[in-house]
């Protein structure tokens, strides 16, 4: 029951993602990050089988470090967007990776972006954007309150919105979420939304 929703506001994205490891009946762990940071200025929201969504984003983020290492300039937001794609596309023909992406980033000439890239590599520049069973709610809750030109205050509780409407109509809906934020200061976590918190593990 993942869910990874997104949107685009005046100055920054915003990505939030649901924090829980689960297989088949088990719950692993409720606190997982699955927004992985993979630059200054680009935020990476993944759902999917867990070993595929975990490999991938940490091949697609060395890449764009090794990228920046060789050239001395990072790659743009829509640069990223495309190698993602690329890699997807390739590895479709082969070994195919069951990750659904939403990469948001911020570029100086051209601001905040967010890109939808799913399991087949389809790939398309979106304001909004959603995956998993919660994304039937989280869409339609961005559907009719989303603005281009929303604050940050605005977007977070529009995102709480979501979540809220995920808990509550979703059958078996993740407890907890994470949302993190990129803009011209860079990319940051925001806040966790927790309804769960993990037993801490005793030494006996």
């Amino acid at each position: 029951m993942e869910c990874v929703f997104g949107m685009v506001g005046n100055g920054f994205s915003l990505v939030v993602a649901d924090s829980s490891a689960v297989h088949s009946i088990l719950v692993h762990k409720s606190n997982e990050d699955k927004i992985m940071i993979l630059d200054s200025h680009k935020l990476m929201g993944a759902s999917g089988e867990a070993g595929d969504r975990a490999q991938f984003t940490e091949y697609v983020q060395k890449n764009v470090a090794l990228y920046q290492f060789r050239n001395g300039i990072p790659l743009t937001t829509a640069a990223t967007a495309n190698f993602t794609r690329g890699e997807l596309a390739t590895a479709l023909r082969k070994n195919p990776y069951m990750v659904n992406i939403i990469l948001a980033g911020y570029d100086k000439e051209t601001g905040p972006s967010l890109y939808y890239i799913d399991y087949i590599a389809t790939l398309h520049k979106v304001d909004k954007a959603a995956f998993g069973y919660g994304s039937y709610f989280s869409l339609a809750m961005m559907d009719r309150h989303y603005r281009k030109d929303m604050t940050v205050e605005e977007a977070v509780d529009l995102a709480d919105k979501c979540i809220m409407e995920i808990r509550s109509r979703l059958v078996v809906a993740p407890p907890n979420f994470v949302i993190k934020i990129v803009d011209k200061e860079g990319a940051k976590e925001y806040a966790w939304r927790e309804s769960v918190k993990d037993a801490p593990v005793s030494n006996i």
